[in-house]
């Protein structure tokens, strides 16, 4: 994996009060410090977490994540019955996926949508119901098509031509009948990094406003699809209502339009509802942003005089991202000139752009803490930069830690629940972290983490079974049993 050039534009914070602080915006609710300064994530501490799993460590605080469920449901729920309405949540599975996490969110009342063949087995190995489950992605295969229709999966978000008559062929074989979604593009420019917006006209994804009354057409004559809805997602990571609720009026406008070919039951709005990463962030609450695009919603149908559909959202960043934290041992520090008036602090870790991609894909800013101790040492400029080949190896860009950080110095870096996991690679052979869940003063592992033979068992080059001496732990983990 190669980084795009980083910036190095990036606004410097300023400093904290106190750098030993938890701000409450972006960490787990459960997130202190006890009496010797030491993180305590879960009940757990986390010199404790690091001595029995080692470092890197992804750690999912599983409270916080139903709690988020939980709200975000009710949330959504409360909005659309103010309207005479249902909404339905699906959990984005593309933020976090494993059995567990699936089951955490189906038990407490959400559907999930999967994008892939792997995340559609994923979420059946968790024992998920196929009817609560929604089927994402521009470029879904035959064998994938052939899988989701197979265990009767409850919907299907078509995404071009080529794949809604892939998918008549695949009914008609099966004498089956399936529910679909037409994507949409609504043209709405989401206030987010270009590579997170989706609604613009120049990307992959879905069909233009114009062309979706004529797919609409196709699937109403095809015995075998039930067109059961439109759907459209503008992006992720967005604060505040004003994009949502001009994608909304657009949606609601071609919702009314083909409701005279027949009935249309759902609205599903996607989700890229933003989180806090850093304290100064400041996201739109979910109550605000479920009522704001409800509201528009109903505003827009009763202009019309249409009743309001049922809707349907997707958050995942939103359920998981707060809930999760990474876990880091600090190899070495340099101070660094940049010019005359700025001396910057490089503090390099046992992992970096492996485990949380973000950064180098779209220059993503994070905050971090000292998590082994706490220091009355002045706050200095930090980058916390990863041991990868790359400058562009950044974890995070800029903080302020207490000047004494050295070696050995455990580092926590808050708001990594959502997509360091799913994009963590392997690259310069290092192999990806373990997931350790936190509940009840207890922690587990829910994805085991890779060692060194895990990544040489694949390599077809090798003649023979790779060796003991071969077996290196991840790097400085100690034990990944229960």
């Amino acid at each position: 994996m190669s980084a795009a050039p980083q910036s190095r534009a990036t606004p410097v914070p300023a400093a904290p009060d106190d750098a030993n602080d938890l701000p409450a915006s972006v960490w787990p609710e459960a997130a202190e410090r006890d009496e010797h300064g030491v993180l305590v994530l879960g009940g757990i501490r986390a010199t404790a977490l690091r001595e029995r799993f080692g470092t890197p460590l992804y750690v999912l605080d599983e409270d916080e994540v139903r709690r988020a469920a939980r709200r975000t449901l009710a949330a959504f729920r409360s909005a659309a019955g103010a309207h005479g309405a249902q909404a339905r949540v699906y959990y984005a599975g593309k933020a976090f996926l494993s059995t567990e996490v699936v089951r955490w969110v189906m038990e407490e009342g959400f559907a999930v949508d999967v994008c892939t063949g792997g995340e559609l087995a994923v979420a059946l190995a968790a024992g998920a119901d196929p009817a609560r489950l929604g089927f994402h992605g521009n470029n879904k295969s035959v064998r994938e098509l052939e899988r989701a229709v197979e265990v009767g999966i409850g919907s299907i978000v078509l995404d071009s031509w080529i794949e809604l008559e892939r998918l008549a062929a695949i009914v008609e074989r099966r004498d089956a009948r399936q529910a679909v979604l037409l994507r949409v593009s609504s043209g709405v420019h989401a206030e987010t990094h270009d590579f997170l917006a989706t609604a613009h006209e120049d990307q992959k994804f879905g069909f233009t406003l114009e062309d979706a009354p004529a797919a609409v057409a196709r699937i109403r004559e095809l015995d075998g699809l039930e067109f059961t809805g439109l759907h459209c997602h503008i992006g992720s990571q967005i604060f505040g209502t004003a994009g949502f609720r001009e994608s909304a009026a657009r949606v609601v406008e071609l919702h009314a339009e083909l409701l005279a070919g027949g009935d249309i039951p759902v609205l599903n709005l996607g989700g890229g509802f933003g989180i806090a990463y850093r304290p100064e962030d400041d996201p739109t609450p979910i109550e605000a942003l479920a009522t704001g695009i409800v509201d528009a919603v109903a505003q827009e149908c009763a202009v019309r005089g249409i009743p309001v559909p049922h809707l349907a959202f997707e958050p995942g960043r939103a359920i998981v991202g707060k809930a999760g934290v990474t876990l880091y041992e600090v190899g070495t520090t340099k101070p660094v000139q940049v010019d005359d008036a700025l001396t910057r602090l490089y503090v390099s870790v046992d992992g970096g752009m492996s485990d949380n991609a973000r950064p180098a894909l779209y220059g993503a800013q994070y905050s971090a803490r000292i998590a082994s101790r706490t220091s009355d040492a002045d706050p200095v400029l930090a980058r916390v930069v990863g041991k990868h080949c790359e400058s562009g190896d950044i974890v995070v860009d800029a903080e302020h830690l207490p000047g004494d950080v050295a070696p050995g110095d455990l580092l926590a870096v808050p708001a990594t629940g959502a997509y360091c996991f799913s994009l963590a690679n392997t690259y310069n052979y290092v192999p990806r972290p373990p997931v350790v869940a936190l509940r009840g003063g207890e922690a587990r592992v829910i994805v085991r983490g890779e060692t060194v033979d895990d990544l040489l068992a694949r390599d077809a080059g090798l003649t023979a079974t790779p060796t003991e001496g071969n077996d290196m732990p991840r790097m400085s983990q100690r034990s990944e049993t229960t």
